[in-house]
Order: C-alpha cells, then structure tokens, then sequence
C-alpha cells in the first residue's frame, strides 16, 4: 500500500479529533474488525498521511517513516476490534499507535548504534592477540620472559634492560652504566646468550 498524494500535500480533509468528522472512520473500522478489506483500505487512505508525517518528523528519515507507516496500519489492522470509542477517536488511537511505533524505532535505533559503538572501541583498544586463549598464552610467555631475566646477572640484566626495554641504545647505555661501550657489548652479548638458552628460542 502506498500512501495518498491528498493526505502527503494536505489536499483532502484531515480526520477529526472525533463527532460527526470521525464517524465515517468509526464505521470503517468497524467492518475493516469483521474482515472488510475495502473497509480498511478506506480508514488506509485517510490515515496514511497523517500517520506518516508522524513517523517521518520523529524519525527524521524518510525510508524508515515509511517502514513504521507499514507497521502501525498491519497493527490497526489486527487489532481494529480492540478499538473503544469511548476512550476516543479512530484518528487519535491510530496516531498514537503511529507515536509510540517511531518513538520505540528511535529507541531502538539509538541502542543499536550505541552498541557499535562500544563494540568498535572495544575492536580499536583490542589487540590480535585479544582471545582469552591468546591472553593466557601472552601471560604465560611474559611470565616465562621475567623467570629467565631474573635468571641473569644483575649487570647482564640492566644492559638488557636499558637497550630493550627502555630503548636506549649500547653508547647511551654505556654512558648512563658509566663503563666502556665494549662493557655493555659483552654484557648484552652475554645476557642474550643465556635467555636464549632459558627460552629455547634462536637469538
């Protein structure tokens, strides 16, 4: 179904807020309650312009006004015969419908979109090796690294420290250590050595 080119330029009547304008629409919805296709095809044709300007200026989207038009009159279609005149007009408890559907399509919307978003930062501050396996595995590996630095001397162990943790490189760390470069050479040399064998890996 498609919306009127009347009810979207504001060409034909609007529904009233109920007496003798909304009686038409009561009777209507009455037949569309017993299966009348034709009947709901009428309350259709004057509601869904209304409806859709609802939907359209909650929404602020086009496409998705359109989608919410579609599912308030399926919902005004299967529950027509719950409609009470006494509680007010055909045109009112439709358009609430049509309120309640875009407000609770925004809702929706804002949830998912907030969703992502905390999912995509989440993705950006992982790293690849962001699995609990793989989590695991890094701590084991970190904790197998600190077991063999402690197993080096303390002067292997500060030269490895200076030029591959801190970053300095074997003059700036001869310098800092105050002793000769050929010093911290052999210290690194020999520091590297022997994690290599604690580690079981090629230098």
């Amino acid at each position: 179904m498609k919306r009127t080119a009347e009810w979207e330029h504001g060409e034909a009547e609007p529904p009233g807020g109920g007496g003798a304008r909304d009686e038409p629409l009561a009777r209507l919805l009455q037949q569309a309650a017993v299966g009348d296709l034709a009947a709901f095809e009428g309350v259709y044709r004057r509601l869904s312009g209304p409806v859709f300007g609802i939907a359209r200026r909650v929404m602020l989207n086009e496409a998705q006004a359109e989608e919410v038009c579609q599912e308030v009159f399926l919902e005004v279609w299967r529950t027509c015969a719950r409609y009470d005149r006494s509680r007010g007009s055909v045109s009112a408890w439709v358009l609430t419908i049509a309120h309640r559907r875009a407000v609770d399509r925004v809702r929706s919307e804002q949830a998912a979109s907030t969703r992502l978003a905390a999912a995509g930062r989440l993705e950006s501050e992982a790293t690849p090796r962001d699995s609990v396996p793989d989590q695991v595995e890094h701590r084991l590996e970190r904790e197998k690294v600190r077991r063999c630095l402690r197993g080096l001397t303390e002067t292997q162990r500060e030269a490895v420290r200076l030029t591959y943790y801190t970053g300095y490189t074997q003059r700036q760390a001869a310098d800092l250590l105050k002793v000769p470069l050929t010093t911290v050479k052999g210290r690194l040399r020999d520091g590297l050595i022997r994690l290599r064998d604690c580690l079981g890996v090629g230098v």
